[in-house]
């Protein structure tokens, strides 16, 4: 039986998702769960827009002469689902590397241009073996925050430092304070030349030390491609999720050919950097539902606001307190049930709402509200006062 805190109970109890053998290892999200899943998605959105990244989208299956190409196919083939087509090798995507760099192949840079930054929700698939599926944890199929960052020699490090210095704040606005830094560098098994790695591994500690983290040692565990910074996040019971990431990658535009004119003139190669603030979607929001125990910070909560009439006299009321809070940006509803006031309660309660306001017929002749917080902390406020603490503590960028 699965503690109450498990993420998979928490799933259930607040109806985001279920997981079935039919489709092991892929989420299917229920109405709320996907709500939840596209404000985490548009949280980080706005986030790119800002920092100047521009959004695509690219295929999810490819012939084997790209991951050839890509050295994905020598080094994660066994990690990959493939599929034949009269006899041509295809395979999805693990990762969305690969048509990124197709679509800058087609476009003229020049140094003018860099650093370009390009994101994507890349959806991936991996084979995993069964007996290693794990919930939300370990999927086959789960959604990237994909970025790269196609930058000259000399931006390299700026770019790093200006990633990784605002990597706390965002973390620290879905509730995670503690966060550790680990340095990946070099594997074993890996594409490019020593002095490739050692050019590269260079570039990312100076940039770690100009930003001034102090990074754990992880020798050996860099990507084939390059050496990487890895942000781990401690949760409310001391457990480390590795999630952000930027990975310093000198091999794959050397193999695509990526060239851009420089200010002399010159064809030269462009530094690929990869980077992810949560790196799967679905694997955080596993994270995020255990760390805050299904009680998620407002702005995130799928549903924001109930609000429950008492009595057939308040239930006009209720409906425009409803609407106010709608029109001015607030997820509510209003119950609405037959049900006593305590059920009412507990159900909130249950479904991780925040906010639940109650009226009745002091609160109709009074033109107020009573306002009950997710931890019972209750009090009554005026109407105008009430709609506006709901409207700052519920809608991101309200005036307080």
């Amino acid at each position: 039986m699965l503690d109450e805190n498990d993420h998979r109970a928490l799933g259930q109890r607040l109806d985001l998702f279920h997981l079935q053998e039919e489709a092991a290892g892929m989420v299917f999200w229920h109405p709320r769960g996907l709500l939840l899943f596209r404000l985490l998605e548009e949280h980080i959105r706005q986030r790119m827009q800002r920092e100047g990244y521009l959004e695509v989208r690219t295929p999810q299956l490819y012939a084997q002469p790209l991951w050839e190409k890509s050295g994905h196919w020598e080094n994660f083939r066994e990690n990959m689902y493939l599929v034949e087509d009269g006899g041509r090798a295809l395979a999805l995507k693990p990762v969305s590397c690969p048509g990124h760099i197709e679509l800058v192949k087609r476009m003229s840079l020049s140094y003018r241009d860099l650093p370009l930054r390009m994101s994507e929700f890349g959806l991936v698939h991996r084979s995993e073996p069964g007996g290693a599926l794990h919930g939300l944890f370990r999927l086959r199929q789960f959604t990237q925050d994909d970025g790269h960052i196609f930058c000259a020699p000399e931006q390299v490090v700026e770019e790093v430092v200006g990633f990784a210095r605002s990597l706390r704040e965002f973390y620290a606005g879905l509730g995670f304070h503690d966060v550790q830094v680990a340095f990946s560098g070099r594997p074993a098994s890996r594409a490019g030349s020593d002095a490739v790695w050692d050019q590269a591994e260079s570039w990312l500690a100076e940039a770690a030390r100009q930003a001034g983290l102090e990074c754990k040692d992880q020798p050996g565990q860099g990507a084939f491609y390059g050496p990487k910074l890895e942000f781990v996040l401690k949760d409310r019971l001391g457990r480390e999720w590795q999630c952000g990431t930027i990975q310093l990658d000198l091999v794959l535009p050397e193999r695509f050919d990526l060239r851009y004119q420089d200010s002399q003139g010159l064809r030269v190669r462009p530094v690929m950097l990869h980077r992810a603030l949560l790196g799967s979607l679905e694997r955080f929001i596993g994270v995020l539902l255990e760390h805050h125990q299904g009680a998620l910070p407002a702005w995130l909560a799928p549903e924001q606001v109930v609000v429950a009439p008492v009595g057939d006299a308040a239930q006009d009321y209720a409906r425009d307190v409803a609407f106010s809070l709608r029109r001015a940006g607030c997820r509510v509803r209003v119950d609405a049930r037959p049900e006593s006031l305590s059920r009412k309660v507990l159900d909130s309660h249950q479904g991780g709402v925040p906010w639940l306001v109650v009226v009745g017929a002091r609160e109709v002749q009074a033109k107020g509200l009573r306002l009950r917080q997710r931890d019972g902390a209750q009090r009554d406020v005026s109407w105008d006062a009430g709609l506006a603490e709901l409207v700052s503590a519920c809608v991101p960028g309200a005036p307080a």
